[in-house]
C-alpha cells in the first residue's frame, strides 16, 4: 500500500495545490483524480500567474480584452473557467459525500486583506458568477478577514479561509465560521454551510531555517500545526459545537497547507507523513504528491492531545523563536507576496493584452 492509498483509508482528502489550462487539457488532473484519488484542488494569484505566462491563455485574453474588460474582470473570467472545468471533475466526490469533499478554490484580490465589507461583496460576486456548488471563495485570515468571514459564512457562501499561521489565527477564524452559523441558526437557516481553515506549514521552517541548530531544522512547522490541531479538538469538543452539530451543523475542516518542503535537504514527504489525521484535508503540490504515490510509509495518526508540540516551541523559544509574534509576522508578509503576485498578474495581462492586439492589428 502507497502512502496516498494509506492517508486516503484514514480518511484524509488529498487535494492538488495547482491547476492550470495545460493540466486539464492534456488530463493530467483528471488521471491524479482517477489514480491517485486527488478529490480537489485550491488556486492562488502566484498560480495563475504562471500558468498565464505559458501563453495557454493568450487567445482569451486577446479576445476578452477586446470587449473591454479590465484586467481583474479578465483574469476573474479566465481563473473561474478553469476551475468550472476542474469543480465538474471533483463533482462526483462532491455528491458522494454530500458536499464534505470534492472542492475547487479562487481567491478574493489580495488587496481587499483589510477591507471586510470589500471581500464581502467580492466573495458575493465570485460565488454567484462561479455557479457551481463545489467552489470554495478563499479570504484570508487577517483581523479585518476575520469579520468577512462570519459575514459571508452567515450570507451561505463556502468559504476557504487562507493564511491561517498560528493555533491563534486558527481560532480567530473558527470562531468566526461558528458565530456566523450561530447567527443562521438563530434567524430560522440551514446551519449547513461549506468551510475549510487553512494552515500554512512550510513557511515556518523556512523562517527560521538559519537561526536553529541542525537537530531543530524542519521541526517548527510540524510542532506549530500539532497546537493547532490540539485546539481543534478542544474547540470541537466544546458545549458551543455540541449545540450546534445537534442542530445540524458540520465542522469547519482543518485543511494543511504549504505542505512541500523548501529545504532540499528534507524529504519532499516530510509534511504530508506528519499530518495524517481522518477528516482533514491535504493540499499537495504536484512535486509532492508524486513522491508521496512512490512511497510505503504508514506514518501514526496525529495526536489530538498536541503529542511533543510544546516541548519542541519551549525549546525554539530558548532560542528566541516566539509562536505569536513570528506567526503574525509570516501572516503579514503572506499578504504582501500575495499582493505582490496579484500586481504582477494583473501586470502580465495587461502586457498581453496589448501585445497580442497589437500582434492582430498589425
Amino acid at each position: 500500500m502507497n502512502t496516498l492509498q494509506y492517508l486516503r483509508n484514514l480518511g484524509q482528502s488529498l487535494w492538488l495545490d495547482s491547476i492550470s489550462r495545460e493540466m486539464l487539457d492534456d488530463g493530467r488532473i483528471q488521471r491524479y483524480a482517477r489514480e491517485l484519488g486527488v478529490t480537489g484542488l485550491t488556486s492562488n494569484p502566484t498560480i495563475f500567474d504562471e500558468a498565464i505566462a505559458s501563453g495557454a491563455y493568450d487567445a482569451d485574453i486577446e479576445r476578452k480584452s477586446r470587449e473591454g474588460k479590465s484586467n481583474e474582470d479578465l483574469f476573474t473570467e479566465l481563473a473561474l473557467d478553469d476551475l468550472r472545468r476542474a469543480a465538474t471533475l471533483f463533482l462526483p466526490a462532491f455528491e458522494r459525500t454530500q458536499g464534505v469533499d470534492g472542492w475547487v478554490s479562487m481567491e478574493v484580490s489580495p488587496l481587499l486583506a483589510n477591507d471586510t465589507p470589500g471581500s464581502v461583496r467580492a466573495a458575493a460576486n465570485i460565488h454567484g458568477a462561479a455557479n457551481v456548488p463545489n467552489l470554495f471563495v478563499k479570504i484570508p485570515g487577517t483581523r479585518e478577514g476575520v469579520g468577512a468571514i462570519e459575514q459571508c459564512i452567515y450570507d451561505g457562501i463556502p468559504i476557504n479561509v487562507t493564511l491561517l499561521f498560528s493555533p491563534e489565527h486558527y481560532l480567530a477564524s473558527a470562531n468566526a465560521y461558528l458565530r456566523g452559523i450561530e447567527r443562521r441558526l438563530e434567524d430560522g437557516r440551514s446551519p449547513v454551510v461549506a468551510s475549510v481553515a487553512s494552515l500554512f506549514v512550510s513557511r515556518w521552517d523556512k523562517a527560521v531555517a538559519n537561526e536553529v541548530p541542525e537537530n531543530l531544522r524542519n521541526r517548527l512547522g510540524i510542532a506549530v500545526a500539532l497546537r493547532t490541531w490540539e485546539a481543534f479538538g478542544e474547540l470541537y469538543a466544546s458545549s458551543r459545537w455540541q449545540k450546534l452539530a445537534a442542530a445540524g451543523a458540520r465542522p469547519q475542516r482543518m485543511l494543511w497547507a504549504s505542505t512541500g518542503t523548501k529545504d532540499p535537504k528534507a524529504s519532499e514527504t516530510l509534511y504530508p507523513e506528519a499530518f495524517a489525521a481522518p477528516d482533514t484535508i491535504d493540499t499537495l503540490p504536484e512535486k509532492t504528491l508524486l513522491a508521496l504515490s512512490r512511497t510505503e510509509a504508514t506514518p501514526p495518526i496525529m495526536p489530538m492531545n498536541g503529542g511533543d508540540a510544546e516541548q519542541t516551541l519551549a525549546e525554539f523559544a530558548t532560542l528566541g523563536v516566539y509562536v505569536k509574534p513570528l506567526g503574525d509576522r509570516l501572516q503579514r508578509e503572506g499578504a504582501e507576496a500575495f499582493v505582490k503576485s496579484w500586481t504582477q498578474l494583473m501586470q502580465r495581462i495587461a502586457d498581453k493584452g496589448a501585445d497580442l492586439k497589437r500582434k492582430k492589428a498589425g
